[in-house]
């Protein structure tokens, strides 16, 4: 069975996956959140003009 090989660095790819991660660790969920609420406060303005 041939198994599948890639160079090390193709792209950068490893290189960038084994970055120290920086900046705010924000969750998905908190992503949807804030989402929503601008798309609701969009609404609202666009209702409210």
């Amino acid at each position: 069975m041939a198994s599948i090989s890639t160079p090390q660095q193709q792209a950068g790819i490893l290189s960038f996956y084994d970055a120290p991660e920086r900046g705010p660790k924000l969750s998905p969920r908190f992503i949807l959140v804030l989402v929503a609420a601008f798309t609701i406060i969009v609404i609202i303005a666009n209702h409210l003009a």
